[in-house]
């Protein structure tokens, strides 16, 4: 018998930190909600960093994915974790989804079963063409590019004619190793931000939105960036719990970051299927919601 029904995944810089800011200390409160949440199903729940060399995790049942915010900084030594724990336990949300989540091609997918994303062009590794001729080909005037594989806003750079000569070397360092993408830039994240809404089960259960600092385009806080609570509509909803259904099975959690697009209609800018913040504190029942999803 294994020690564990479910282990929560975090990264080494959470575990037990001495001295946590304000930041840990929300990853530290919100996977406790987690927990106590999925002891309350009577399940057997443990916490520990993904690359803990001392765990076996033939000793859990499964594993949930929660603030495991390093392993896009650490791809290669991550992936192939990814391949080995998937034949010791069962990984929530299921591996075939968080495959297919990290790579952000998975917005084709979406929008090839009917889920409106901004318009999006792909660069392959090893392209030579350079990041100004991409750029031409697009027509776009104003353009995100960022990485495929990435978190946090890594490399996510906002480029127009003004600055595009400035972004060469980067882009070229960047694509001798890895997908990039370029997307139009949707002016309304700056005037009206972004929205999260989370999902468990394929039921919607909260959301917050997000706003950049004044100057900046990302939401995100580690660039300043804002959440508040907020309402979605009905619409909102719709959309969110129809992009869930659009994946190849139904997954535990998600997070559907939607934005307006640049006429107004609602557009995915990320679904968020491996270790997103879901922000349990501002909606401590969600952490119910979803351990009632990991119970079915």
């Amino acid at each position: 018998m294994s020690l564990f029904d479910v282990v929560i995944l975090t990264d080494s810089r959470y575990v037990a930190p001495s001295k946590p800011d304000i930041y840990t200390q929300n990853i530290l409160d919100e996977d406790e909600l987690v927990k106590k949440a999925l002891e309350r199903k009577g399940l057997r729940v443990g916490r520990t960093n993904w690359d803990n060399p001392q765990f076996d995790w033939s000793q859990t049942d499964h594993i949930l994915f929660r603030t495991t915010w390093d392993y896009f900084d650490r791809f290669p030594e991550f992936d192939k974790w990814l391949q080995q724990v998937s034949t010791q336990t069962q990984l929530i949300n299921p591996a075939e989804l968080i495959r297919w989540n990290i790579d952000k091609h998975y917005l084709i997918d979406l929008q090839q079963a009917g889920i409106h994303i901004p318009p999006t062009y792909f660069i392959e590794p090893g392209d030579e063409l350079g990041l100004a001729k991409h750029f031409l080909a697009t027509s776009w005037s104003d353009v995100i590019l960022k990485p495929a594989i990435s978190g946090a806003a890594r490399h996510t750079y906002r480029i127009n004619t003004s600055n595009i000569a400035a972004h060469e070397t980067i882009f070229k360092e960047l694509i001798a190793q890895e997908s990039m993408l370029l997307q139009e830039f949707q002016q309304q994240v700056v005037s009206k931000g972004e929205i999260s809404l989370m999902v468990f089960g394929g039921k919607f259960s909260h959301a917050v939105l997000k706003k950049a600092k004044l100057g900046d385009f990302r939401v995100q806080d580690d660039f300043g960036g804002s959440v508040h609570t907020y309402q979605a509509n009905t619409e909102e909803i719709a959309f969110a719990e129809k992009v869930v259904t659009a994946c190849s099975s139904l997954p535990a959690y998600a997070r559907v970051d939607v934005i307006w697009d640049n006429q107004d209609n609602l557009a995915v800018s990320e679904l968020e299927l491996i270790e997103p913040e879901l922000w349990f504190r501002l909606h401590p029942p969600a952490a119910d919601f979803l351990a009632a999803a990991i119970a079915r």
